[in-house]
C-alpha cells in the first residue's frame, strides 16, 4: 500500500510539474500584459507582478486596430469551422461504413492533401483567388484554411463513427428510419464527442493561422497578423496584450464545448 501510495504521489507530482511547465509561459505573457516596464526591462525581472497597470491594454484599446483583426479572424474561424462540419459530418459517416480497402483508399487520398506545405501552396493560391477576387476576403480564407481542416476533421470524425454501432442503425432501420433520419436522430447524438472535439481544434487552427493570412490579407489583417505586426516593431507590452485578448477566445470556446468530452458518451447506447 505504501508502494502504491508513493507511485500515486510521484505521479501527481508529474502532472503538476508538467502543468507549471505548460502554465507559465501564459502566465509570463500575461504578466508582460500587466506590469510596467522598469519590472519587465531589467536584468533580474521579477516572476510576480509588483505594480499592475492597465496603461498596454489601454493603448490597444485605443489604437483602433484590435476590432477589425478581431472580428475577422472570429468569423473566419467560425464559419471554417461550421463549413467544414456541413461538410465533413455525412461524408466521415458515409467513408466509416465503406469497405477497409475503399475506406483506407479515401483516408490516404485525404492524408495526401496534407503532404504539402502551407508555404508551398499559400502563394500559387494567392495568385488564384487574386483573379477570381478573393484576395484581402474573409470568403477567400475561408476557402484557403478549408484546405488543411477537412482532411484533419475527416480523420477525426471516421473513427469516431466507426466506433459506433451498427445495432443502432440496423434497430432504427426496423423502426422505419431512412439514412437520414437515423443519421441526424440516431448518430448524431451518439458521436456528439467526436464532433465537438473535431469543430474545436479546427476552431483553434483557423483562428491561430497565420500562413495564409500572410498572403491573402492585405488591407485587414487578423489577430495572429497583428501580433507579427507588433513583434517586428519589438513593442512588447502591446504585443503581450494582443495574445492574451487571442488567447481569451480559446478558453470560452474549450468551456463551451467540454460539456460534449465525456468519455461515457456511448454508454446505454446499445442494450442487449
Amino acid at each position: 500500500m505504501a508502494a502504491k501510495g508513493l507511485s500515486r504521489l510521484g505521479l501527481y507530482l508529474v502532472v503538476l510539474l508538467i502543468s507549471l511547465v505548460m502554465v507559465a509561459p501564459v502566465y509570463i505573457l500575461v504578466k508582460i500584459s500587466f506590469s510596467n516596464p522598469q519590472e519587465v526591462l531589467t536584468q533580474h525581472p521579477t516572476f510576480l507582478i509588483h505594480e499592475v497597470t492597465f496603461k498596454h491594454w489601454k493603448q490597444v484599446f485605443e489604437s483602433g486596430n484590435l476590432w477589425p483583426p478581431l472580428q475577422k479572424s472570429f468569423t473566419v474561424a467560425t464559419l471554417t469551422m461550421l463549413v467544414s462540419l456541413a461538410i465533413v459530418v455525412p461524408a466521415s459517416y458515409a467513408i466509416s461504413r465503406l469497405g477497409k480497402k475503399a475506406k483506407y483508399a479515401y483516408m490516404l487520398s485525404l492524408f495526401f492533401t496534407k503532404m504539402f506545405p502551407v508555404v508551398g501552396i499559400a502563394l500559387p493560391i494567392s495568385v488564384i483567388f487574386l483573379k477570381w477576387d478573393l484576395l484581402d476576403t474573409g470568403l477567400g480564407l475561408v476557402l484557403a484554411h478549408l484546405i488543411g481542416q477537412l482532411p484533419f476533421m475527416a480523420w477525426i470524425l471516421v473513427a469516431n463513427f466507426e466506433a459506433i454501432p451498427v445495432d443502432l442503425e440496423e434497430a432504427a432501420a426496423i423502426d422505419g428510419a431512412t439514412r437520414m433520419q437515423t443519421l441526424i436522430q440516431v448518430i448524431l447524438p451518439v458521436s456528439m464527442q467526436g464532433i465537438a472535439v473535431s469543430a474545436m481544434y479546427v476552431w483553434l487552427n483557423s483562428w491561430n493561422e497565420f500562413t495564409y493570412a500572410l498572403y491573402l490579407s492585405l488591407s485587414t489583417k487578423t489577430m495572429p497578423l497583428q501580433i507579427y505586426y507588433y513583434v517586428e516593431r519589438g513593442g512588447f507590452f502591446q504585443q503581450a496584450a494582443y495574445a492574451t485578448i487571442l488567447a481569451i477566445p480559446v478558453i470560452i470556446i474549450t468551456f463551451v464545448l467540454q460539456r460534449y468530452l465525456k468519455s461515457d458518451y456511448l454508454g446505454g447506447a446499445v442494450k442487449g
